[in-house]
């Protein structure tokens, strides 16, 4: 199975994410919920603190990847909402240390909202990946 990333020239290129992608007929999808900053206790991690909160949430993306048999490679979309009007440099810092030197990013979307379910949460990151 292939999939591929959508980076037409003519447009930005981007290291944090690609254009558009395309699925083959066959792909399994794992779809993941959206994941906030909260360690296996329910506890939030980071309280304040955006880097925190999305390194913890990314974690948790990828353990319900693994647990749904999909790799962190595998992502095709992210959703990522953003309390308020926050620097949003230090979540984008932590998704480029979670990403590392993989293969071209998946698509995603940043929207800012106005809350999430909890009042100290600061973002919520749900995904798409397809399985090989």
């Amino acid at each position: 199975m292939s999939i591929e990333r959508l980076n037409p020239g003519g447009m930005h290129a981007n290291p944090a994410y690609s254009q558009g992608v395309a699925l083959p007929a066959c792909a399994r999808l794992v779809l993941v919920g959206g994941q906030n900053g909260v360690d296996a206790q329910g506890q939030i991690v980071g309280k304040g603190d955006l880097a925190a909160q999305t390194t913890q949430a990314l974690a948790n993306l990828a353990m319900v990847l693994e647990a749904g048999g999909a790799k962190v490679e595998e992502l095709v979309s992210l959703s990522v909402y953003i309390v308020g009007d926050q620097d949003i440099a230090p979540g984008f810092g932590a998704w480029m240390a979670f990403w590392g030197n993989r293969a071209p990013p998946p698509i995603i979307k940043a929207l800012r909202v106005a809350g999430l379910g909890h009042p100290d949460f600061l973002i919520e990151i749900e995904g798409l990946a397809a399985v090989a």
